[in-house]
């Protein structure tokens, strides 16, 4: 009987020092609401973060720095070459000859320069063509992270209600086992199930950062810079739901700015063959040379009034002709084969980009349609009914007519039934801007 006795103390002395320590930590925890991370008024729209994103993503800056780069070569590719003037001094040591020559070279830049600017004005359209894509892509990116934003928050939102709820089944259970209307094992079940949802609670809020992070990134902030959200998962999943989509079609693929990109680069290879058969034909240049020649002797002699002067001449010479290359042996037939392989290179990967993005397109509309069917299944009420359900098994060990067992099952299930839901309006919302991306939209 005494041994009995003292093993009920000490039970009874360890849940209290149990439930001591579990609020002294819950105490110590800080605040990791789902709140902190949504403002419906002050906080980021989607349609902000997308804006935000193309006017400050670092990548995205280099690469409409390398279309000004492009833009710089196409214009000098449009510039004739200088003239060179080449000067020079001949003196005859100890001696009184001297000759200065003045020579100007002017490259005629026979049948190149068309081919270079037509090779730099295709360069510029495929640069072009890189950065709109890349926006495409920048823009998909930021949606889905946003969306994981959203449904990382939503799951700590439905953690939030888990806990508050286990808290105050908690304090209400505690004051019956005090006045010895319930065993103390409901009161120990539901605290182990309460430290259970505050460690889930924070372990998603760890992954709400991680998602918060991730989307800093893209916007071009810094990974401490405070950012909210203000639409909920809900709220895009209805939005992209209400948001017309263009019909299937040709023009969906060849709109593209991928595939605009590599029609550019072919363009832009066929550019280079022609250049590199322009390299190959008769090139010239002008010149001309003016040469002023001092010729003398130390002696002296008479001249035509019989004065005595020194013996020397000056003589002028003006030079003008044309240099022209001929091109006998080196034609640029090298030039000319590897600009031909990269043309063909260029078409077989507009080719596979077209492939591509057909498959990507087809796939994208059923993974569209599948999620929306499923996603459909929570939002048309079965959402609602767990949480009624979980509401009146709740409701019934209250009265004393369920048992704290039917309570932590009811509980476990309505939170899977959550996440699944999350994971189906996640997914759906994720497939709507996996379409958008392979349709080519930005915004």
């Amino acid at each position: 009987m005494t041994t009995r006795i003292a093993a009920v103390a000490l039970a009874t002395s360890l849940a209290l020092q149990t439930a001591i320590h579990g609020q002294a930590a819950r105490a110590e925890q800080p605040d990791v609401s789902a709140s902190r991370y949504v403002d419906p008024t002050g906080g980021l729209s989607l349609d902000q973060a997308v804006a935000r994103a193309l006017e400050q993503e670092p990548g995205l800056r280099a690469a409409r720095a390398a279309v000004d780069a492009a833009r710089g070569v196409a214009l000098q590719a449009g510039l004739r070459p200088n003239p060179t003037v080449s000067v020079a001094q001949q003196q005859e040591p100890f001696g009184m000859d001297r000759q200065t020559s003045v020579e100007v070279m002017w490259p005629l830049d026979l049948f190149r320069r068309r081919g270079r600017v037509e090779v730099a004005d295709r360069q510029v359209d495929a640069a072009v063509h890189e950065v709109a894509d890349r926006e495409r892509l920048l823009g998909a990116d930021v949606r889905t992270a946003y969306g994981a934003v959203a449904a990382a928050v939503r799951e700590l939102s439905v953690l939030d209600d888990l806990v508050a709820v286990a808290s105050r089944q908690q304090v209400l259970v505690g004051a019956r086992v005090e006045q010895g209307a319930t065993p103390p094992l409901d009161r120990d079940l539901l605290e182990v199930e309460l430290r259970r949802f505050e460690s889930d609670r924070l372990r998603q809020a760890g992954a709400v950062e991680d998602a918060v992070i991730e989307l800093k990134r893209l916007l071009g902030m810094s990974a401490g810079a405070p950012l909210a959200i203000r639409d909920d998962l809900e709220q895009l999943v209805r939005a992209e739901a209400a948001a017309a989509l263009p019909p299937a079609g040709a023009a969906e693929v060849n709109g593209r700015p991928d595939i605009l990109a590599a029609a550019a680069a072919v363009q832009a290879a066929e550019a280079g063959v022609d250049r590199a058969r322009r390299d190959g034909r008769v090139d010239a240049s002008l010149f001309g040379n003016y040469m002023r020649m001092q010729s003398g002797f130390p002696q002296r002699a008479f001249d035509a009034a019989g004065a005595i002067v020194p013996i020397e001449a000056r003589f002028n010479y003006v030079v003008a002709g044309l240099s022209i290359a001929v091109p006998v042996r080196d034609r640029s037939q090298g030039i000319v084969a590897a600009a031909q392989a990269e043309r063909r290179a260029a078409s077989a990967r507009l080719d596979a980009a077209h492939l591509a993005a057909q498959a990507e397109i087809f796939a994208a509309r059923v993974r569209d349609e599948r999620g929306r069917q499923a996603a459909a299944i929570y939002t048309s009420g079965a959402l609602d009914l767990a949480r009624h359900n979980l509401g009146v098994v709740q409701q019934t060990y209250e009265l004393g007519r369920a048992t704290v067992f039917d309570v932590l099952a009811e509980q476990r299930r309505y939170l899977e039934v959550e996440r699944s839901a999350i994971d189906s309006l996640r997914e759906a919302y994720e497939a709507r801007q996996a379409l958008r991306r392979a349709l080519g939209e930005v915004r």
